[in-house]
């Protein structure tokens, strides 16, 4: 009778995993600590998303007939919500760009830290300063009248968390191959803005003429918000919400794609 017998791990596979995750930890302390130094550039990213809650959210709630939803915070938050997580990322650029011109990304290169790991530590600071802030943008949404479960946001923030690192990944892929923020910076405005429109971020596409919300169906972010908007209504079993969430994955994967090749060639 034959005894099935498992192959040992590799001490080197092993090694090796425990080297990314330790450079990871170095990575986001040092990316944390930065952030904790200068707070202003959080407050600063955060305020836009409240001020857009705050001065135009009450104009949609005469529209809430129109809109489909008896409150109309449940379709503007979330909406808002991935606007952080995606225009939040996007930026997280400048720092890098900062960052090679005084010589930080050289002298990391130099060192045996894993290329991973320079850029997921960097990219996980970013998810957590974001769900620090969809949080905030949360809790200030309901003294204002937003009525959303309380599962249907957690999963809306996850969607957010996965979509920060996606563009964050993105940004910082960007900033290594462009290295100016002159270049960097007009290449960002040429994004956001038919991002902003196209996405249905401030109202939903519905709204729009039929050869509007044809162009924005081959916007995957459309589909993106759509989701959460369904998560904020409670309806989990759509197929909106869970394409959303799908494509967000979709995204995280290509943009972790893109961010890791660029490292590493970087390194080379």
């Amino acid at each position: 009778m034959s005894t099935a017998t498992t192959a040992p791990t590799s001490p080197a596979t092993t090694e090796a995993s425990s080297s990314v995750a330790r450079d990871t930890c170095t990575v986001f302390a040092r990316a944390m600590r930065l952030s904790l130094r200068n707070p202003a550039w959080l407050v600063i990213s955060l305020l836009q998303p409240i001020l857009y809650i705050v001065l135009f959210g009450p104009l949609l709630e005469p529209l809430s007939s129109q809109l489909g939803s008896g409150n109309a915070y449940q379709l503007f938050v979330p909406g808002i919500l991935v606007q952080l997580g995606i225009f939040g990322a996007l930026f997280v650029g400048f720092g890098l760009i900062a960052e090679y011109r005084a010589g930080v990304i050289e002298s990391q290169r130099v060192t045996p830290a894993s290329r991973t790991a320079l850029l997921l530590g960097r990219v996980l600071r970013d998810v957590v300063v974001l769900l620090v802030q969809g949080t905030l943008l949360v809790l200030v949404s309901i003294p204002l009248g937003l009525r959303a479960p309380v599962l249907g946001v957690v999963l809306t923030l996850v969607v957010i968390a996965l979509l920060g690192a996606a563009f964050a990944s993105v940004s910082y892929a960007l900033a290594l191959t462009l290295k100016s923020e002159d270049a960097f910076a007009p290449l960002l405005n040429a994004v956001v803005l038919p991002v902003l429109l196209l996405s249905g971020i401030l109202l939903p596409m519905t709204l729009a003429p039929g050869w509007l919300q044809a162009v924005s169906d081959v916007n995957p972010l459309k589909h993106v918000v759509e989701g959460t908007r369904s998560f904020f209504t409670g309806d989990y079993g759509s197929s909106t919400a869970w394409w959303g969430a799908g494509l967000t994955v979709a995204m995280g994967l290509l943009g972790w794609w893109f961010g890791v090749r660029r490292f590493r060639q970087e390194s080379s």
